[in-house]
């Protein structure tokens, strides 16, 4: 995996949906955790963050700027792994480069899972392959929509000290959308939480 200069997600001004403009910064290497009822436009502002879905304000990584980005690029720089993962190809190892990923064994699988049909999966194996795809693109910041919502407790605790390792090793600016207190206690730097259509910080722990 490249090595690129440690970067730091921007939002300045960001409206999206019934969401007021806000402000936030993810530092390289932190893990900021969203929650807010269901509704109150949590995914739609990791859309906004991925330019998948129509906003104002200004959205940077380090000095790449969104606007002046060309879409496919910037969702290459800035991951999202939404709740519900989108398979296209019959067989898990085409929707990875070259056909094969890094780190199966470290969420449970071996190599042979990348001749698998994609409509044997489970929605927990697709969960933990989504993930996988998204770090086999080799991006810079990652936005997670729920990633452990489709996960029994043991595999979500794989799954969250993979994630933590990785986001401190590669210092990626994580945003990792969850409703457990208990896990945003566990994983997150930093937590906001959107309440009357704005974003207010709340203690970790």
């Amino acid at each position: 995996m490249p090595t690129y200069p440690a970067a730091a997600l921007t939002a300045q001004g960001l409206r999206v949906g019934d969401l007021s403009a806000v402000s936030f910064e993810v530092s390289p290497g932190q893990i900021l955790a969203l929650s807010g009822p269901s509704g109150s436009g949590k995914s739609r502002l990791l859309r906004a963050l991925a330019d998948l879905d129509p906003h104002e304000g200004t959205v940077r990584l380090d000095q790449m700027q969104q606007s002046s980005t060309p879409g496919h690029v910037w969702r290459q720089a800035v991951m999202m792994v939404p709740a519900d993962s989108q398979w296209w190809a019959d067989t898990v190892g085409e929707h990875f480069p070259a056909g094969a990923a890094d780190d199966l064994d470290a969420l449970g699988f071996g190599p042979e899972v990348m001749g698998w049909q994609v409509g044997r999966l489970s929605s927990g194996e697709k969960q933990r392959l989504a993930l996988l795809r998204a770090i086999a693109h080799q991006p810079r910041a990652l936005l997670l929509d729920e990633p452990t919502a489709n996960l029994d407790p043991d595999t979500t605790a794989i799954v969250e000290t993979w994630l933590t390792g990785l986001a401190r090793r590669h210092s990626w600016p994580v945003l990792w959308v969850a409703h457990d207190p208990a896990q945003i206690k566990r994983v997150a730097d930093t937590h906001l939480r959107i309440a009357s259509k704005a974003l207010a910080a709340v203690p970790c722990n």
